[in-house]
């Protein structure tokens, strides 16, 4: 029985060789994938409008308190723009190609989206492979390496420890672990931790338990909304000025925040500022772009 240790060994095999494991229906698995990338189309196109679930969910319980508060609570929030929603679909079909892959490389993929539940706050695991709770991510280089050198344990900005954690759980295993391709390149990786072993149980020591994370926000929601931000801006150089901190600007509620907010376009990437004592020599952009 194949274990998680060889996966993208495996995976990088077959597409060397485009040939499946022996033990595999090649054709039903064929079948399945497009049976699979059907119903993510129906879900992205289905003439049922799908709602606006403000809801504290397993999959992001990880999120920072103050943007918990915000999204239970319906904050107006930025409108996602139509190339971002292009990127989420496309990084959904890229995940359930990765499954595609794991199966035909020969490895065990079972519990795809089975229902989990911790305190009352529910989710859907993406699977187990290899009996390993598993969730796949699609990502950006950046975001990759964190998962390639295992810095994701002290680097979460977007609550996966936490999310995989609860998954874990409400099944009553110790195994987690990160299928992720770098959408740049293809480049594969599977993290995997053991829940009792000593790194996470030094995680767990600092951050609580995930039980004691949901019970928590449970009370968090009930409550005015936090003071304190997130991630504390940074200066921006010498200039006086601050700039927000990475964490913050990929969240949806960073206008809220930050009601004098302003975007500049520097030549090596877009910048928030979210105090301006000298005016940037830079075209400044909407914020609604």
């Amino acid at each position: 029985m194949k274990t998680t240790e060889t996966l993208v060994d495996d995976i990088y095999r077959l597409m060397e060789t485009k040939d499946a494991d022996p033990s595999v229906d090649v054709e039903a698995e064929i079948e399945k994938y497009g049976e699979n990338i059907k119903a993510l189309m129906r879900t992205e196109f289905g003439r049922e409008k799908r709602k606006d679930n403000r809801t504290l969910r397993l999959s992001n319980i990880g999120r920072t308190d103050k943007y918990l508060w915000n999204h239970v609570h319906g904050t107006d929030k930025e409108k996602i723009q139509p190339h971002t929603y292009v990127k989420f679909m496309y990084g959904h079909m890229v995940e359930e190609m990765l499954l595609f892959l794991t199966r035909m490389a020969g490895h065990t993929v079972t519990d795809e989206q089975k229902v989990c539940n911790v305190g009352g706050i529910v989710g859907h695991m993406d699977c187990k492979i290899d009996g390993v709770v598993t969730d796949v991510k699609s990502a950006s280089s950046f975001g990759f390496k964190k998962f390639k050198e295992g810095k994701i344990l002290n680097d979460d900005p977007f609550g996966y420890v936490d999310q995989i954690r609860a998954y874990a759980h409400s099944e009553g295993e110790s195994d987690i672990g990160w299928l992720a391709i770098d959408k740049t390149n293809g480049h594969l990786t599977f993290l995997k931790y053991d829940m009792n072993g000593k790194e996470f149980q030094a995680y767990e020591a600092f951050n609580g338990t995930v039980v004691e994370r949901v019970e928590r926000l449970k009370k968090l929601i009930e409550q005015p909304e936090p003071e304190v931000v997130c991630y504390q801006p940074q200066p921006d150089g010498k200039s006086g000025n601050l700039k927000l901190a990475v964490g913050c600007s990929y969240c949806q509620y960073k206008k809220h925040c930050y009601p004098e907010l302003r975007l500049f376009n520097y030549s090596y990437a877009p910048k928030y500022l979210c105090k301006v004592v000298n005016e940037p020599n830079v075209q400044e952009l909407s914020l609604d772009e």
